[in-house]
């Protein structure tokens, strides 16, 4: 009687998702160290981002515009209150619906952290001409789309 041979296994190398992490994983890394000086994390930079552009919302907007859930919210406008960066306030008679905003603090540290951002994706990505770099986050927006990626990436 003959034996089945194993089928082949694959190698890390050769998974998409491998190189997808390595590059994603390196890029997260190279703005998390630009940050550390700053006193502000990846997840209290988006945050902060989402707030600039919103000016005033609500911790359960900012949860869904960000893809993060109510509690990582929560505590990250926490930490952002005690850096002074936002303001929470209870909204009217409602107790559980409250505003939160941009300090004058925030909203002036968030473009010196838009270009970090800037500057990081500028030393991971300058390599590929700028056709190149438009495929990629066109390829990248697709499968996003396709696989109802909603979850923002924040580490």
């Amino acid at each position: 009687m003959k034996s089945k041979a194993a089928p082949a296994v694959s190698s890390l190398e050769s998974h998409i998702g491998f190189w997808l992490r390595f590059v994603s994983n390196h890029v997260s890394q190279g703005f998390a160290r630009k940050l550390e000086n700053t006193g502000v994390t990846v997840a209290e930079w988006v945050i902060l981002r989402e707030l600039f552009d919103a000016r005033e919302t609500s911790p359960s907007r900012l949860a869904a515009s960000s893809g993060l859930t109510r509690g990582a919210v929560s505590k990250l406008i926490d930490r952002l209150l005690l850096k002074g960066l936002v303001t929470r306030k209870e909204a009217g008679d409602d107790r559980r619906f409250q505003e939160v905003n941009l300090t004058a603090a925030g909203r002036a540290a968030v473009p010196a952290l838009a270009a970090l951002a800037d500057r990081n994706d500028e030393e991971f990505f300058s390599h590929l001409p700028a056709k190149e770099r438009e495929q990629l986050v066109s390829i990248l927006r697709k499968l996003v789309a396709a696989n109802q990626l909603k979850r923002m990436p924040t580490a």
